[in-house]
């Protein structure tokens, strides 16, 4: 995973503290004290600078992730705000360099007390200055790490409609996920992952995607974009729930009007079910009831059958992708002795 390795970051006080007590720990090894000002300033200034470069460097180069992620970091926080506040660590790191570089080599030549003061002084006015995109990225860190892990290369079937349809209780049926299950509208808040084991130890992804409203880009919510987002992005095939009886408080219009929207954006298959049967069923589509589970099992065949379908479809023959040998070419044959092949 990308970001399960991302370590807490510190605030700016929590840094200094650690890298004034780093620096401590190895003025007391030096046995030689003549210059142990000069030497505490170099080793606070090179504690410091490392951990702010650390943590610049424990977060992901968020332009080449997966465009899943790359997207869903855009939707969540925003690329060039992340930009700009990692920019604030680099611009901490650097001064922090420069300015105990400085001091420590004038030193020699000064009130080395002071110096001293002077750069530890200079060096927390600049962590300081720092403190909020520190904080800002610890935020970052903790969503992160919380995020769900999509693998690229698993099939991958993903699960959409309008909020409360019956998502969720899909995916709990036919996978390994245990996404909550409520009678109220949004109870997804986010991207959930289940797995359904397949053949040769291979798995099937089910994406749980966050209830999508029919209404215009600029006015979906940050939930409503990490859906589509899995959708663009991360489907092999789309199953779209509708509810016919309406109970999920949309009118079939809008879901039928929602349907045809994300089918226009897509470029995989999509299978359109009709949930809540046991209330109402529609012709011309499967239907099904995750509370009484009457046709789930039958919705599940026809995923897996489009499946194996699609994965012929990708069979290549090898021998195919293989040079032609020249003596073919020329209809030679290989056990010709009188060939100068």
């Amino acid at each position: 995973m990308y970001f399960d390795k991302i370590p807490t970051v510190l605030t700016a006080d929590e840094l200094l503290d650690r890298s004034f007590r780093r620096a401590t720990k190895k003025m007391r090894e030096k046995p030689d004290k003549r210059h142990a000002n000069e030497d505490f300033v170099r080793a606070i200034t090179q504690a410091t600078h490392d951990k702010l470069v650390s943590i610049i460097q424990s977060f992901p180069e968020f332009e080449e992730l997966p465009p899943f992620y790359r997207d869903l970091c855009d939707i969540l926080f925003g690329m060039d705000n992340l930009k700009k506040n990692l920019g604030m660590i680099g611009w901490a790191a650097k001064n922090v360099r420069d300015v105990g570089a400085g001091i420590s080599r004038g030193m020699r030549w000064s009130d080395t007390q002071v110096e001293r003061k002077r750069a530890v002084a200079r060096i927390a006015s600049i962590v300081h200055r720092a403190d909020d995109a520190l904080r800002y990225l610890n935020d970052v860190r903790n969503v992160l790490r919380d995020l769900p892990v999509i693998s690229t290369d698993e099939f991958t079937i993903v699960v959409a409609g309008y909020p409360n349809v019956g998502k969720s209780s899909f995916i709990r049926l036919v996978s390994s996920g245990d996404p909550e299950v409520a009678s109220y509208p949004f109870t997804t808040k986010g991207v959930i992952v289940g797995h359904r084991d397949a053949e040769r130890r291979r798995r099937i992804q089910f994406i749980d995607t966050p209830g999508l409203l029919d209404r215009p880009d600029e006015e979906r919510n940050v939930i409503e974009k990490q859906a589509l987002n899995a959708l663009v992005y991360v489907a092999d095939i789309v199953m779209f729930i509708l509810d016919a009886s309406e109970n999920c408080g949309y009118s079939i219009e809008a879901q039928i009007k929602l349907r045809e929207e994300i089918e226009s954006i897509i470029s995989v298959p999509m299978v359109t079910v009709v949930n809540k049967s046991d209330m109402k069923s529609m012709e011309g589509y499967y239907n099904m009831s995750t509370t009484t589970k009457e046709g789930v099992d039958e919705v599940l065949a026809e995923l897996l059958r489009l499946r194996e379908e699609m994965k012929e479809e990708e069979i290549v023959d090898l021998r195919s992708e293989l040079p032609v040998p020249e003596m073919r070419r020329h209809g030679a044959r290989l056990d010709d002795p009188t060939s100068n092949f």
